[in-house]
């Protein structure tokens, strides 16, 4: 059975609510800044919307979701350079329930630690590791949005969470030796 525009028109409005949410955190996470996720993420539901009636919409948020993640790369390509995100600003802000179409997420440093560390991993490690970690995908199916092997995505996952790991560990490193600092120097004070 068909439906009518209208219909269909409805199911996408209630697919946008459902999975907006989402969608915009990984493209936040792609991305590092919250204005080019909220266009990656219009450009996945302008893409979706059009086949919107072809699709089992069951997969309509794997659908979108490799949507969001071939724009990315269309527009990498098209201009070959990524955008360095500036995180100096805060990122997304929580929209308020009186809109619900506003896509929108509350921020934490955790977050917003996370971006930067993503940001230093090389383009195909962020992408496995935001796609196959944080939207929970299979390692089959971050392989299909990405069109790679499911080896490279073992790959990619493997190196990218053992870079975050260092990253991580080197920050730990130099928290502790900056709190040793500002302790010894407090306590040479008394």
């Amino acid at each position: 059975m068909r439906l009518s525009k209208g219909e269909r028109d409805a199911s996408f409005a209630t697919f946008m609510d459902q999975a907006g949410p989402a969608l915009l955190r990984t493209a936040w996470f792609l991305t590092g800044d919250a204005d080019h996720a909220q266009e990656l993420t219009q450009a996945a539901f302008v893409k979706t919307y059009i086949v919107w009636h072809k699709i089992d919409q069951d997969r309509g948020l794997a659908y979108a979701r490799r949507c969001l993640v071939n724009h990315k790369i269309d527009v990498w390509r098209a201009t070959r350079h990524e955008f360095v995100a500036d995180f100096t600003t805060p990122g997304l802000q929580l929209g308020s329930a009186s809109q619900p179409r506003d896509i929108a997420m509350a921020t934490t440093d955790h977050r917003e630690d996370l971006v930067r560390r993503l940001a230093r991993l090389p383009e195909q490690q962020r992408k496995v590791v935001v796609l196959r970690y944080y939207a929970d995908q299979s390692e089959a199916a971050v392989a299909e949005a990405l069109g790679i092997s499911v080896g490279s995505v073992k790959s990619a996952a493997s190196r990218g969470l053992a870079a975050l790991r260092q990253h991580a560990e080197a920050q730990a490193q130099a928290e502790t030796a900056a709190h040793n600092a500002t302790s010894s120097t407090e306590g040479s004070r008394r």
